[in-house]
């Protein structure tokens, strides 16, 4: 079966199987097809499996919509983060010139690249709005570096899955799966609206995910991981969010 058509197979089986037969019937279609999301386990387990699969599935490179620069939040909310620590205050008293992004796992070439490293890559600029679960939102100019630009520099191997990514700060983390990591919207941000990215707004690295809800886009980000699996990491449903009643896949 051609790729085009085993696609329109499964978006039909996935259709009918979530209005015919019920969610469980399209859980068992996305399990067939390896459409599982690493929460896809308990009572809400088959919600999210369609969620992710049908996503996947219709809208597997579809943009998160873009702005004109006049749409640009005139005070966007800086969501409130705990106090910094005293190795973030460090960094930052060095003009983060010290910072480094590690990217490891399941890669050929681990690296670590500071910021002056980062800004040779390729930079793109888009204005996007961040979408929080909460209810507010805010449209920005965020610029940086495609995810996928890094990802090719180090090699990622075609078993991997997933991208988990850490914040210097231990407990706060989140994964995507490759098809998020190589969408040309997911970038390293080191900047915001014609500036430097603000440390309140996730400085001086934030993972940005436009196309998922705002706690995808990590801020103070420190490294990268390629994985084949999320059962390695904390409680294995792919980030700290599921642990707090959230989503893992968080489309928009």
């Amino acid at each position: 079966m051609s790729p085009m058509s085993r696609r329109r197979f499964l978006r039909a089986g996935l259709a009918a199987a979530a209005g015919v037969t019920g969610i469980a019937a399209a859980d068992r279609l996305a399990h067939r097809y390896g459409l599982i999301p690493p929460d896809g386990g308990g009572i809400y387990g088959p919600g999210e499996t369609l969620n992710y699969a049908a996503q996947r599935l219709l809208t597997p490179h579809a943009p998160a919509r873009e702005f004109p620069r006049s749409m640009i939040s005139k005070t966007p909310f800086a969501n409130a983060v705990a106090p910094q620590s005293d190795a973030f205050k460090h960094l930052q008293a060095g003009g983060f010139a010290d910072w480094k992004l590690a990217v490891d796992g399941m890669v050929a070439r681990p690296t670590e690249f500071s910021l002056a490293d980062l800004k040779h890559f390729p930079v793109r600029s888009q204005i996007t709005e961040v979408a929080c679960e909460e209810g507010w939102s805010y449209i920005a100019e965020w610029i940086g570096t495609p995810l996928q630009g890094i990802l090719h520099e180090v090699g990622v191997m075609p078993q991997a899955r997933y991208i988990a990514y850490f914040s210097i700060y231990p407990d706060w983390w989140d994964s995507i799966d490759m098809g998020e990591a190589a969408h040309p919207q997911t970038l390293l941000t080191l900047g915001m609206n014609d500036g430097d990215l603000p440390v309140s707004f996730g400085g001086p690295l934030r993972l940005r995910v436009p196309r998922q809800l705002g706690y995808k886009s990590v801020k103070y980000i420190t490294r990268l991981t390629a994985t084949d699996s999320m059962k390695k990491f904390d409680k294995g449903l792919g980030s700290a969010a599921p642990e707090g009643g959230y989503a893992w896949w968080a489309g928009i």
